[in-house]
């Protein structure tokens, strides 16, 4: 249940929400949005939103975006291995944050579609705080709400078609 005198903290895993978001309706997150649903009229304590650098063209912009509407920004670079494998995930970062402010919280809120944080969901609990993680409002529910269309590029170079 939520009342106005809560106070709350959020945490999203950027990486893991947009790349859903992608694969399964080929859209963007609008996580202004997500915030605003996510605090509703509760106190926002602080606002977290975990990034991967992965030097990709337009990411200076999204990054300082998503600081405009209000998260506080992690970031860290995308490993690169040998053989071409790469990595970039945010779940130990994630779980100690929220460890380390949850005595400031009455709720903690965490948005991500990995199921690795069940264990931190229980451990908050036990700690009599609410937790609540982004099976409470799905987001394919109000899709024109809560995702972006994706822009497309234009195409380069002439293309002549057939008649």
């Amino acid at each position: 249940m939520q009342r106005p005198d809560q106070r709350v903290g959020v945490f999203v895993d950027v990486q893991n929400m947009y790349y859903s978001a992608r694969a399964l309706y080929d859209q963007r997150v609008d996580f202004g949005e997500i915030l605003k649903e996510a605090v509703g009229a509760r106190k926002l304590i602080r606002a977290f939103a975990y990034v991967i650098q992965a030097d990709h063209e337009d990411e200076g912009t999204f990054f300082t975006a998503l600081q405009e509407r209000g998260y506080e920004l992690r970031s860290k670079p995308l490993q690169n291995f040998q053989g071409g494998n790469q990595k970039g995930d945010w779940d130990i970062g994630i779980a100690m944050d929220i460890v380390r402010i949850l005595p400031k919280l009455d709720a903690v809120i965490l948005v991500s579609g990995d199921g690795d944080f069940a264990d931190l969901l229980r451990y908050i609990k036990s700690h009599g705080c609410r937790a609540e993680a982004d099976a409470v409002f799905d987001l394919s529910q109000d899709t024109k709400r809560f995702l972006i269309p994706r822009k497309r590029k234009p195409m380069t170079g002439a293309r002549k078609t057939a008649r």
